[in-house]
């Protein structure tokens, strides 16, 4: 039986996007996404909440753009990739494991629901069939920006434009 390796993640950006670039030219976007459970706790009734941070590494240059471009801490996004881990030594030279989720060619995608909001007016959309940015997003990025399931409409995404002018979705 073949297996599967297929992460989404919903979440909320922890901090800036950060970009490395190898000395091959090639390039990477380090991303910290928050997700959190909400229940009631059956004893005393009370709402409880808890949050996991995960790790996520984007090595497709096209969206490495985007998200240098357009992601900031507070974004939601919608990220799909494959969970991997990876060996690496410490300064004492102990071995060290991180799980992460990776977006590669072919292997990631990237959808934004809700955009940062910078203090420059409201809280912000909620995903569902949107076109146009959120209520909260700056002037220069809610002109003829795609919505999360809304179908494109019309862009300052640029070059991307051309390669893609009929999804909301970024992939890779």
């Amino acid at each position: 039986m073949r297996s599967v390796n297929s992460v989404e993640i919903l979440g909320h950006l922890g901090r800036d996007p950060e970009v490395r670039t190898f000395p091959n030219g090639g390039k990477v976007c380090n991303l910290s996404v928050a997700t959190s459970d909400q229940w009631r706790d059956k004893n005393s009734g009370e709402k409880r909440e808890r949050t996991e941070w995960h790790r996520v590494s984007i090595f497709i240059d096209r969206l490495v753009e985007v998200a240098e471009r357009n992601l900031r801490k507070g974004a939601r996004v919608r990220l799909r990739g494959k969970l991997e881990t990876r060996k690496w030594q410490d300064q004492s030279g102990n071995d060290r494991y991180t799980t992460e989720v990776v977006l590669r060619p072919f292997h990631g995608e990237i959808t934004i629901i809700d955009w940062a909001n910078d203090g420059s007016g409201g809280a912000g959309g909620s995903g569902g069939n949107q076109s146009g940015g959120a209520a909260g997003e700056p002037p220069d990025r809610r002109q003829g920006r795609p919505g999360y399931g809304g179908g494109y409409s019309g862009g300052r995404y640029g070059d991307l434009e051309d390669e893609i002018p009929f999804a909301p979705e970024v992939r890779g």
